[in-house]
């Protein structure tokens, strides 16, 4: 590992590693191939969302017919190793612009925004890529649209009975399914159905826009956060709205992450006005999907020294789980369930459970489950250990005291934990982790993001389960996820045990968990310091 660190500084040393034009070109181009190939219609890595009847709606492709007379599709000898070429350009123009960031570049805030606005913008209005879940979307708001439960409900069970002009579009795996969303992302779902009628084209597009929006707000938020901090403040930009990453995984594949984290993002801005509008707006994020439930955690610990908050962020919280899980959607709350016990191609997983089954197959699957959760607190406890503390612009305590500051390095730490040790892990889900990192000051966790999340994006070009040749399917689907990204994320796994075997190692003894429960009680005059500003 050492040596590995030894190369990476020498090579890092080049003046062009920290170049941020270049870094930007990089990004751009990356975005650009995106946009190109999506745009040139249906293939076996864009979507086919169906006829657009006349409609002037996004999103814009050209024809199929009209493809057929040029040549297209491409074959997929051509549009995988593109888009895999683009995502390692754009993964490495993000490094390159976020060292130049460290180094004292300072480009201007507003054009790096705008730029970035323009940039998912234009990805939102050609086709989805690789990911057939935004059809998933579409379809369990047809049902709704139907008067038809999604939590009870397949599209499957539907569209196998009669023709469905939405239905018919979906794709494997999941058309078996029931949602496994929670209320708010169904009735996006919904609304999108509303808007879009009974033209798939047209649903998609709103569901296009219902990433893309959340997305950019999610940014402007973490600016705004950084207020006062320009690197901060750049490094909000980058890791968020030009973040090639984020674009290719949440933008164009149309994922609700961005609609999941925005009111979290949001409760963060709240942190410090009051407790009770925090508790609401993370109440109506846990009401999107429930893995934001961290979120809610690292809330609790950032209020724990002074429980009327902790009490007020509880009440607001459970008005908006309540009602919208109580009242309208009771079934949505152990939706998510469904999820658990499935393992994904990429992640670490994959030769843990293979090696299992040669042993004990009829419990590898579950004992692989037990060994995630297990690693996610300690995976947890080592990251407490050693990311470093840097209060969020406009602290006027201490950063170890500030409810803010500890609600952002808590969120980073339990939703870095949950995604490198899940079984099931995907690139999207990398957004509710980038957003809270971008107010840390630069650390290991930075590039460690960047190398899992290039990984699990290249694995995932060849997502879609209808289409790749046997060929394709060896080279995309086993060597670039069974093998290369599984490996990456073990590397990752390795790298994070390092950091903290190498930096600090601190063990929870029965001595240092009891000198930490005495602290908890700990509160007034040392929460009534001066403005101290932000530190590092």
């Amino acid at each position: 590992m050492n040596a590995v660190a030894d190369w990476l500084r020498h090579f890092g040393d080049q003046a062009w590693t920290r170049n941020g034009r270049l870094g930007f070109w990089l990004i751009v181009v990356s975005c650009l191939t995106t946009i190109v190939v999506a745009a040139l219609g249906p293939s076996t890595v864009t979507l086919n969302v169906g006829p657009a009847n006349g409609s002037l709606l996004p999103p814009w492709f050209i024809p199929v017919e009209v493809g057929e007379r040029i040549g297209l599709p491409l074959s997929e000898w051509v549009v995988v190793p593109v888009l895999w070429v683009g995502i390692i350009l754009g993964a490495i123009g993000l490094v390159i612009a976020w060292r130049a960031v460290s180094d004292g570049w300072r480009p201007r805030i507003h054009r790096m925004f705008y730029l970035g606005v323009g940039l998912n913008l234009a990805t939102a209005v050609v086709p989805p890529l690789t990911s057939a879940d935004v059809l998933m979307y579409a379809a369990y708001g047809r049902l709704q649209h139907l008067g038809l439960n999604p939590y009870d409900i397949t599209p499957a069970q539907i569209f196998r009975q009669a023709y469905d002009p939405v239905l018919v579009w979906t794709e494997r795996p999941w058309q078996d399914t029931p949602s496994v969303y929670g209320p708010i992302a169904s009735w996006s779902q919904w609304l999108a159905n509303l808007l879009g009628g009974e033209s798939m084209h047209d649903v998609v597009f709103w569901l296009q826009m219902m990433a893309v929006v959340p997305f950019i707000v999610i940014c402007a938020v973490m600016i705004k956060l950084a207020h006062g901090d320009a690197a901060l403040q750049t490094r909000s930009v980058l890791f968020t709205i030009l973040n090639p990453l984020l674009i290719w995984s949440v933008v164009a594949g149309a994922h609700n992450e961005a609609l999941t984290l925005v009111f979290a993002i949001i409760a963060l801005w709240f942190v410090r006005k009051s407790a009770f509008v925090t508790g609401i707006f993370i109440g109506l994020a846990g009401a999107v999907k429930v893995s934001l439930v961290f979120y809610g955690l690292a809330l609790v610990w950032g209020y724990r020294h002074d429980w009327r908050k902790v009490l007020q962020l509880g009440i607001g919280a459970l008005i908006p789980i309540g009602v919208l899980y109580g009242v309208f959607a009771p079934q949505a709350l152990l939706a998510a369930g469904r999820n658990t016990g499935y393992v994904s191609g990429g992640s670490w997983a994959p030769w843990f459970e293979t090696a299992l089954s040669w042993v004990i197959p009829q419990y590898s699957r579950s004992i692989t489950g037990i060994v995630g959760w297990v690693g996610l607190f300690v995976i947890g406890w080592m990251l407490s250990r050693v990311l470093p503390w840097h209060a969020v612009p406009g602290a006027r305590l201490p950063a170890e005291r500030d409810p803010l500051t500890i609600t952002v390095r808590t969120a980073v730490v339990l939703c870095t934990a949950w995604l490198v040790t899940s079984p099931y892990t995907l690139s999207w889900y990398d957004l509710i982790v980038w957003a809270p990192l971008a107010l840390l000051v630069p650390n290991r966790l930075d590039w460690l993001m960047a190398l899992r999340g290039v990984a699990l994006s290249v694995a995932y070009v060849t997502g879609r389960t209808v289409g790749f040749s046997d060929g394709m399917v060896n080279v995309g689907s086993f060597l670039m996820r069974d093998v290369l990204s599984t490996a990456i994320q073990w590397f990752v796994l390795a790298a994070l045990v390092h950091w903290f075997w190498t930096t600090n190692r601190t063990w929870p003894t029965a001595s240092f968990v009891k000198n930490g429960l005495a602290q908890l009680a700990v509160t007034g005059r040392k929460d009534r310091a001066p403005a101290l500003g932000s530190r590092r």
